[in-house]
């Protein structure tokens, strides 16, 4: 690639045009594409499976790029899945953050790992 900066838009360009010259639209409906992001998942996860939770911040670099080829997979199958259904992720990204800084309000939940339901107690 270039030394310019790749945008989420450039990848979802990159990601349609490598499926279109396979002819893989035929194959990437939601839910298969749906499926395989769970799969690469769990590929992603096996990775984790028996580390301890310090192992498992101290990876070896072939450790480290095998992980990174999971993550891509997972991201490349979400890059496709938001082409199948039209969907712009950037603004989906910033409008579930948006959702999440209200859910998650950083004056109650710094340090804490409760689900946002713990959090709307408060408000009764």
């Amino acid at each position: 690639m270039s030394d310019k900066q790749t945008t989420l838009h450039d990848l979802k360009e990159r990601t349609a045009a490598f499926v279109r010259e396979r002819d893989w639209e035929q194959f990437h409906s939601p839910k298969n594409l749906s499926m395989s992001i769970s799969i690469e998942a769990a590929e992603l996860m096996e990775h984790f499976q028996w580390l301890t939770v310090e192992e498992s911040k101290n990876l070896s670099p072939d450790a480290l790029s095998e992980i990174g080829e999971e993550l891509a997979d997972i991201v490349l199958y979400s890059l496709s899945l938001a082409n199948t259904l039209g969907l712009d992720l950037s603004e989906t990204v910033l409008a579930k953050m948006e959702k999440n800084i209200l859910k998650y309000p950083s004056d109650k939940v710094r340090g804490k790992a409760h689900k946002y339901t713990y959090y709307a107690k408060d408000k009764e």
